[in-house]
């Protein structure tokens, strides 16, 4: 289980995606737990540079107030969306707990 992340905190959340090269678009999205990411759900991402390596690269979105988004106290599914022509993988990456 992940630790919490509180609703006064701005910091990254990071998303480690096998294969990725780092250089691809990237976007991640927040539903509520086992529902599918909507288009208006995407919120562009970036890639930590320091983390790109031949088995992938770390996504990350600055989450919080004053940050890239942010949520409300809740639980949240998180997807990271990889463009890369002709694919587009949609990747679940687990839970955040918002408190």
């Amino acid at each position: 289980m992940q630790e919490p992340i509180s609703s006064l905190s701005r910091e990254w959340l990071p998303f480690f995606v096998r294969g990725a090269s780092g250089t691809e678009s990237v976007q991640i999205a927040f539903t509520s737990p086992g529902v599918e990411p909507d288009e208006a759900d995407w919120t562009e991402a970036e890639w930590n540079p320091a983390s790109i390596t031949a088995k992938g690269a770390e996504a990350r979105i600055l989450f919080g107030p004053g940050g890239t988004t942010s949520r409300s106290e809740g639980t949240y599914q998180v997807w990271v969306r990889v463009v890369a022509p002709p694919q587009q993988p949609v990747l679940p990456a687990g839970l955040i707990y918002v408190v």
